[in-house]
C-alpha cells in the first residue's frame, strides 16, 4: 500500500470511529418522502412555472452559456433576472454568478488584499472563509455577533491605516439567529468600512432579506451576497451593491471572470422563482409562522429563517435520528461537526411552504416523537 493509500484509510477509519463519515444518497425524480433536508425553503424548485421557464429555457439557449461572462456567456435572462434581483432587493445594481458560493468567493477576494484587516463572524459560511484565505488579507475572527468586538477591531484597522471588511449572515444557518446588522452597519459607517452581508437564508423567507427589511439596502457601505439555491429554488448567486462595486467586480473578481456564466436553464428557472415570491408574499408568512410553531413543539429556540436546529447528545444519536425521520417518511439533516461552529450535533430540518398542511402536521408529530425518543 502506497503512503497516500495508508493515509487515505486512516483518515476513513478515523472517521468512521468519530461517527463523522458523509455518505452520498440517491434521490428519485419522484420520491415519496417528505424533504425536511433541503433548502427550498418555499417549495419552488417543483413549481410549475417555474419548471417550465427553466425548460423554455434550455429549449431556447441550449444546455450551457457556452462561455464566460466577458466572452459570449452573458445572456439577456442574465441582464433580466439581475434588473429584477437589484430593483426587490432594492439595490443599485446585481451581478450573478454560477453559485452562491462563487459570489462569496468573488466579492472578497475582489475587495481585500494583503492591506486590508477582514472582521469575520465566527459563524458565517465556509464560502466566506475560504474567501479570506484566497484573498490573504489580515483576519481577525471575531465571536459570533459580537458588536463590541467587531468595533474593537474597526478602531484597531483605523489606528494602522488598513482599509477594513466586516463579514456577516443575515440569518445564521445552523443556530438560526439574525445578524445585529442595524448596530454593525452603523459601525462600518462610522469607521469607513464595508459591511459584506451573505442574505442566503435570508431572501424569500423575508422577502427582499432583512437588509431590506431594515432599511439598510442601498446604503454603499453595505453589499449583499445571495443565493438562487435555496428559496429561489433554481442555482447561482448574485452579488448586490453600488455600480462601481459591480464595475469592479466585473473586472477583478477571478471567480466570475474565469467561470462559465450560470446555464440559462437555472438563470430562467430564477427569474421566474423571484417573480413567484413577489407575487405570492405569503410562501415567506407560511415558513416563518411554520418554523414559530415547530420550534415551540420541540421545546428550542425559533430560528429567524427556515432552518430549525435541534441539539442532540453526539453525532451518533443525530445520525440515529435522522434515520429514524427517514424510516418514518422524512428526510431530515443533522450538523455534525466540523460543519457546527460550537462542536454540537444537531438535528437540521428545514421548515417549507411547499409541503400541504396536512402532511405537514403529520411531519411534525413524527418529529416530536422521534426527538423526544433519540435526544
Amino acid at each position: 500500500m502506497s503512503t497516500w493509500q495508508e493515509w487515505l484509510a486512516a483518515e476513513a477509519a478515523a472517521r468512521e470511529e468519530a461517527g463523522l463519515t458523509r455518505r452520498l444518497r440517491e434521490r428519485p425524480a419522484e420520491d415519496p418522502t417528505i424533504d425536511l433536508a433541503g433548502n427550498d425553503y418555499l417549495g419552488l424548485a417543483r413549481d410549475p412555472a417555474v419548471r417550465r421557464a427553466a425548460a423554455d429555457a434550455a429549449l431556447r439557449w441550449g444546455a450551457g452559456a457556452s462561455a464566460s461572462r466577458l466572452v459570449t456567456g452573458t445572456l439577456a435572462l442574465h441582464a433580466d433576472l439581475e434588473r429584477e434581483l437589484a430593483d426587490y432587493l432594492c439595490q443599485p445594481s446585481a451581478l450573478v454568478l454560477s453559485t452562491g458560493y462563487h459570489a462569496n468567493l468573488a466579492v472578497v477576494t475582489a475587495l481585500a488584499d494583503r492591506s486590508v484587516r477582514v472582521l469575520s463572524d465566527a459563524h458565517v459560511h465556509a464560502s466566506l472563509v475560504d474567501g479570506v484565505r484566497l484573498s490573504r488579507a489580515r483576519l481577525s475572527v471575531v465571536p459570533h455577533s459580537d458588536v463590541a468586538a467587531v468595533e474593537a477591531g474597526l478602531v484597531a484597522a483605523v489606528a494602522a491605516g488598513e482599509r477594513a471588511l466586516v463579514l456577516v449572515e443575515s440569518v445564521y444557518s445552523v443556530l438560526g439567529d439574525a445578524a445585529p446588522l442595524v448596530e454593525l452597519a452603523a459601525l462600518c459607517e462610522r469607521y469607513d468600512a464595508l459591511l459584506v452581508v451573505d442574505e442566503a437564508h435570508g431572501l424569500g423567507v423575508h422577502g427582499p432579506g432583512l437588509v431590506a427589511a431594515l432599511g439598510l439596502a442601498g446604503l454603499p457601505h453595505v453589499v449583499v451576497t445571495a443565493t438562487l439555491s435555496k428559496a429561489l429554488g433554481s442555482q447561482g448567486g448574485a452579488i448586490l451593491g453600488p455600480s462601481a462595486l459591480r464595475e469592479h467586480l466585473v473586472n477583478r473578481a477571478r471567480p466570475f471572470i474565469f467561470d462559465t456564466g450560470l446555464a440559462p436553464a437555472p438563470t430562467a428557472g430564477a427569474l421566474a422563482a423571484l417573480r413567484e415570491v413577489r407575487a405570492r408574499p405569503g410562501l415567506g408568512a407560511t415558513v416563518r409562522t411554520r418554523v414559530a410553531a415547530l420550534a415551540d413543539a420541540l421545546g428550542v429556540v425559533a430560528p429567524a429563517g427556515a432552518v430549525l436546529s435541534v441539539p442532540m447528545s453526539s453525532p451518533q444519536a443525530a445520525v440515529a435520528a435522522q434515520a429514524a425521520a427517514l424510516a418514518s417518511g422524512l428526510r431530515v439533516g443533522c450538523f455534525r461537526p466540523p460543519s457546527v461552529p460550537d462542536g454540537i450535533s444537531r438535528l437540521r430540518i428545514t421548515v417549507t411552504a411547499g409541503v400541504p398542511a396536512a402532511d405537514w402536521a403529520d411531519a411534525v408529530a413524527t418529529l416530536v416523537a422521534l426527538v423526544k425518543e433519540h435526544q
